[in-house]
């Protein structure tokens, strides 16, 4: 704990601290909280272990450049671990029985942010409040309004879409290594939550993070995603790739019959 933040014995002081994914909408809320002078004490960033390379050097870029403490945080067990090792439940019934690890994530069980990030920032602002009275910034943006449930939110208040969030952190010189002419989202990168588009995007510019997609795939017992495995997916964009060159559609009845033949799926 930062020592300027230390205080007299009996007293419980009001603490502020900003949750600090790295991405456009944390970033903005963060700039403009210092900005404006607003109580901010520490800035927290929890580390999944991820992130895509521009994001830790964004992290850094930031860290050198706020008057405030950025808090680096990562859980006691990696991503690995949870998804080839660690099981939580194997009672008759359960999915996990008979299975090894939680394999990936799906809509419904988002264990890796649970475990990951969420779990680690209420861990460490538990201890906190022990001594300090917590205030949490959460940089959800104006245009989020359905993720809105407690806590503190400025990017709501000041009026701030997501837009205007990226512009706000672009004029002040903060760019990410380009990734958001890339994404739309530069969450974790392995998220099986990724659109095609997002996918193929990491295929072809991330080769290495792809081949580890490839590589964690053949060690777990789920697919990647509902409707295609990694290695389903990297036969879709090389059948994409092949029929581009020759200058036909990667839409329509004619593709997807093919795709299915190249698959081995019948019916």
């Amino acid at each position: 704990m930062p020592e300027e933040l230390v205080h007299e014995a009996g007293r419980k002081d009001k603490l502020y601290a900003a949750s600090f994914s790295g991405g456009k909408d944390s970033t903005a809320m963060v700039l403009r909280l210092i900005e404006e002078q607003k109580p901010l004490d520490l800035i927290l960033f929890c580390d999944t272990g991820l992130e895509f390379p521009q994001m830790y050097d964004h992290v850094r870029k930031v860290e050198q450049a706020v008057p405030v403490p950025v808090v680096w945080l990562k859980a006691e067990r990696d991503f690995e671990y949870y998804m080839f090792d660690y099981t939580p439940d194997r009672r008759p019934g359960s999915t996990y029985m008979g299975k090894t690890g939680m394999s990936w994530a799906g809509p419904k069980n988002r264990w890796c942010t649970k475990r990951l990030k969420t779990q680690v920032i209420d861990q460490y602002l538990s201890s906190l409040r022990k001594e300090y009275e917590v205030v949490q910034y959460i940089g959800i943006a104006a245009d989020e309004p359905q993720r809105v449930r407690e806590f503190c939110y400025p990017l709501v208040e000041w009026g701030m879409t997501e837009k205007d969030c990226l512009d706000y952190c672009y004029e002040r010189g903060y760019d990410w290594g380009g990734l958001y002419h890339l994404f739309d989202r530069v969450s974790c990168w392995c998220c099986p939550l990724q659109g095609l588009e997002e996918l193929r995007t990491l295929r072809r510019e991330f080769p290495e993070l792809w081949e580890q997609l490839l590589e964690w795939e053949s060690r777990t017992w789920r697919n990647f995603r509902k409707d295609f495995s990694v290695d389903e997916l990297e036969i879709r964009f090389r059948f994409e790739e092949e029929r581009l060159r020759e200058g036909k559609r990667i839409r329509g009845k004619e593709f997807f019959r093919e795709l299915k033949k190249r698959l081995g799926r019948h019916g």
